[in-house]
């Protein structure tokens, strides 16, 4: 089996400060894993992603969970996992918690849609599920947020957060960025804002589908 390099490490906490520095989380909010082969690398558990080092890095085995370098996983490490296991095709999970985004997770009204540019359905997705609120790092919420990106991208959590995954770090950084602004626009909108009508959605969806073709 191939083992995971340090240079792999390094660019693993590059990534996690490159998240740190855009503000989508802060101190020990958030937590990130990247898929190498049969293994996964996790934030540790009370580590702070913004200044992640090399010693806070949890080495696991996907399918089982089981720890491989006796550095413990951030407490959501279940979703982050459980959404590698449903997704072949997703190698890179981010939990954030950013201004807007977050703002928007704590509202009593929460927005039916999220579809206020077209990067949103384009990058985030056209739906974005909402999950109740469940306490960080049960089984319950690591249940309903695999459940919800076995065939989404991104999702918000109540009273918490929000969670995106994608195939490399640049595709899960642009989502989440793009995330926290239809959440500025919707918050900076006092909540008179318009949406993306599903004809102007599958318009883009079209055009994009062409473009890749």
């Amino acid at each position: 089996m191939k083992m995971i390099s340090n240079e792999q490490i390094e660019q693993f906490i590059q990534q996690a400060h490159r998240v740190g520095d855009a503000g989508l989380t802060i101190c020990s909010s958030g937590n990130i894993s990247w898929r190498i082969g049969d293994e996964a690398l996790v934030s540790g558990t009370g580590s702070w992603v913004p200044s992640l080092r090399k010693d806070q890095v949890s080495v696991c085995r996907v399918s089982t969970g089981e720890v491989l370098n006796g550095v413990r996983p951030s407490m959501e490490s279940g979703f982050h996992l459980g959404i590698m296991r449903e997704r072949p095709d997703v190698d890179v999970v981010l939990h954030f918690q950013s201004p807007y985004a977050t703002a928007v997770a704590c509202m009593k009204d929460m927005p039916a849609d999220f579809n206020v540019t077209a990067e949103i359905p384009c990058h985030v997705g056209s739906e974005i599920p909402v999950i109740p609120y469940f306490r960080p790092g049960s089984p319950e919420l690591a249940e309903h947020v695999k459940k919800a990106l076995a065939n989404h991208n991104s999702c918000l959590l109540r009273k918490h957060g929000q969670v995106v995954c994608g195939k490399g770090f640049d595709e899960v950084f642009e989502r989440a960025m793009f995330f926290e602004m239809a959440c500025r626009i919707i918050v900076l909108s006092g909540g008179s804002y318009e949406v993306l009508n599903q004809a102007e959605i599958e318009d883009l969806e079209n055009y994009i589908l062409n473009k890749k073709q």
